[in-house]
């Protein structure tokens, strides 16, 4: 149909009022379950150290004659580790007529900027927890960047891999890569209630997640998953609860860490130590407008590597 002559439309028309919503819609990421599951404490220095222990291995030779002459065994020394303390920063810089004008879905521009780099700085932080294979750089000189010895540079006993590792800081090597399998995991899972670790998750990519939720289990070749619930009518594809021989395990995907890392975890034996904990600081300017950062100097803890698995090298 044709329009008719004379019609007044919105294309020639002034002065009408933009529609734009009162709302940003943000869905990145910024679950960070690595760093949410673990503990906190303070370093106070550079190099935070701490100690591990261990009891002798037990024998079944352990009986003796009456009377017996007492000899005394010297103890074992508790081990001594440390990981250095990284400063890991964000910054923003907003003109002053920036934060003055009037902007939709925010009231302050300054604020929205800082509050969106705080989010980057967890996301930040998590990545270089368990999305990098690293060792840890200690000061060598005036100019050194710390860098802390990342998760795979410490957990290095209950692990399935087909590269090395040396642990205790020292970042491992890198194997070639084969597929996340139900045995694989198994054999880990033995290793560490062997070393006598309490596993609490597995923590995995979301891709190996998928692989994970097709482990047959106990239920034979056709496995558990895409069944239907006809109860209330579900169709089940996932599995978030691994109940193995020495225990249930809930699974914890993570999108920060490495895809070819799953990891079994037990939160009470890790966590982050901070030098300086997160702080906002105004920055001198020499611009019209306002730069502020927010920075975070911490080092990650694991306090006793046996309580923690891995399954490496994964495709």
């Amino acid at each position: 149909m044709a329009q008719p002559t004379g019609i007044y439309v919105t294309y020639s028309a002034r002065g009408l009022r933009e529609d734009l919503e009162n709302v940003i819609y943000n869905i990145s990421p910024t679950e960070t379950p690595f760093m949410s599951m673990g503990g906190r404490t303070d370093a106070i220095a550079v190099n935070h150290e701490w100690q591990t222990d261990s009891l002798a291995t037990a024998v079944a030779t352990n009986y003796h004659e009456e009377g017996a002459t007492l000899t005394a065994a010297e103890p074992a020394a508790t081990t001594r580790l440390g990981n250095i303390c990284q400063i890991s920063l964000k910054t923003t810089l907003v003109s002053g007529t920036l934060d003055a004008v009037s902007a939709a879905g925010r009231k302050e521009e300054l604020a929205y900027q800082m509050s969106k780099r705080a989010a980057e700085l967890k996301r930040d932080m998590e990545t270089s927890l368990v999305g990098e294979n690293s060792g840890k750089t200690p000061m060598a000189a005036d100019s050194t960047v710390r860098k802390f010895g990342s998760l795979p540079a410490w957990v290095s006993t209950n692990v399935s891999q087909t590269g090395s590792g040396a642990g205790s800081g020292a970042g491992r090597t890198d194997g070639s890569t084969r597929a996340f399998t139900e045995t694989l995991l198994k054999a880990v899972i033995l290793l560490c209630y062997q070393a006598g670790a309490n596993t609490k998750y597995l923590m995995m990519k979301p891709s190996q997640k998928s692989t994970f939720s097709s482990f047959v289990g106990v239920g034979g070749a056709s496995g558990v998953s895409n069944w239907t619930d006809t109860a209330d009518g579900r169709i089940i594809g996932g599995m978030d609860i691994y109940v193995s021989d020495f225990g249930e395990m809930a699974v914890v995907p993570n999108r920060f860490q490495r895809a070819r890392d799953v990891w079994l975890l037990d939160p009470e034996y890790y966590k982050l130590a901070y030098l300086r904990p997160f702080t906002q600081r105004e920055v001198a300017s020499t611009s019209d407008g306002e730069q502020r950062a927010i920075i975070v100097e911490y080092t990650l803890q694991v306090d006793n590597e046996l309580a923690l698995g891995a399954v490496y090298d994964l495709a």
